[in-house]
């Protein structure tokens, strides 16, 4: 059986965790797993969405579950997760918020929450690859890790109907009413990986 190389300072806390891989193969599947996972906790998220009168835009917890996994998971597989996540809901299934006016599937992509979602690969890697440098070890800078995921995700979002309502409205409808609770939110969010890391710690995990 080959082994993995050993990780003497694991830089993310997936990496950290499969340490204990005995194998490869083993490693290789805890990694493709976990990018699974991630997008399935993401298409699930979107489940739990609750449409605003004034908005186009649901709420949604979404840009959490993207940025914590993309901090777990790191730059690469964190965007893949979102590529994936992406790719079900292109192919059709069920897997964004439920919108009355739009249906499932690439049309979405098109519509009003479209720049959100696109943006999702590439606030996954800004924020994974802030990780990868330790960013997620320390409750500060693990909640500017996450602030600058999810700028990210507010300017693909507020650019996309900007393009199509102005950017004051943009704002007005995909910004503004959101920003105050997605602050809370990652605030909330910059917890769980310092906790992790302690926690793995604590356990002694090689």
């Amino acid at each position: 059986m080959t082994s993995r190389p050993f990780v003497s300072h694991a830089s993310t806390i997936l990496d950290q965790v499969s340490t204990r891989a005995g194998s490869v193969q083993v490693w290789t599947s805890v990694q493709l797993l976990s990018v699974g996972f991630v997008a399935v906790l993401t298409a699930a998220a979107s489940q739990l969405s609750f449409p605003l009168p004034f908005t186009p835009v649901p709420f949604t917890i979404q840009p959490m579950i993207v940025l914590i996994g993309a901090a777990a998971l790191g730059a690469r597989l964190g965007a893949l997760s979102q590529i994936l996540y992406l790719t079900l809901g292109v192919a059709g299934l069920p897997v964004f918020a439920f919108s009355p006016e739009l249906p499932q599937g690439f049309a979405r992509l098109l519509g009003p929450t479209g720049g959100y979602l696109m943006a999702f690969p590439v606030a996954a890697f800004a924020t994974g690859w802030l990780a990868e440098r330790g960013f997620d070890r320390r409750y500060g800078t693990s909640i500017l890790a996450m602030a600058v995921g999810l700028s990210i995700i507010f300017l693909g979002g507020v650019a996309w109907l900007a393009n199509g309502v102005g950017l004051t409205a943009a704002l007005a409808t995909g910004l503004y009413p959101f920003v105050i609770v997605d602050v809370i939110k990652i605030v909330a969010a910059g917890l769980v990986l310092p906790s992790a890391w302690k926690f793995l710690a604590h356990k002694g995990t090689p």
